[in-house]
């Protein structure tokens, strides 16, 4: 697979599909954990809202460790994906709107 320079780091974390095959451990890879979040969080669209469903599916087909749940919570606590409080949508934020919330729905 061919990364941009910046994921690099996690490039032993990958198989030849692109897909994550191992979460780091955060006590002595957390710079890893980072890059792999933002790596999987470059599959969600900026203008688009998800089930969630769909962001499951665009999990699993992206890693094979069988845990979308840890991804998705690590994606949502650092910022990298929005839901709403019920948790029924999902979107991909940046930095300037990963800290407001979405309740529009």
């Amino acid at each position: 697979m061919n990364l941009p320079p910046k994921y690099q780091p996690i490039q032993n974390y990958l198989n030849a599909q692109g897909q994550v095959t191992i979460w780091p451990s955060k006590r002595n890879h957390f710079n890893r954990q980072k890059l792999i979040l933002e790596f999987l969080a470059e599959q969600f669209d900026f203008d688009r809202q998800y089930t969630e469903k769909e962001v499951n599916e665009i999990l699993n087909h992206h890693h094979t460790f069988a845990d979308h749940a840890l991804l998705r919570r690590e994606l949502f606590s650092n910022k990298l994906l929005n839901r709403t409080r019920d948790g029924r949508a999902y979107w991909r934020c940046n930095i300037t709107t990963a800290s407001t919330t979405h309740e529009t729905l």
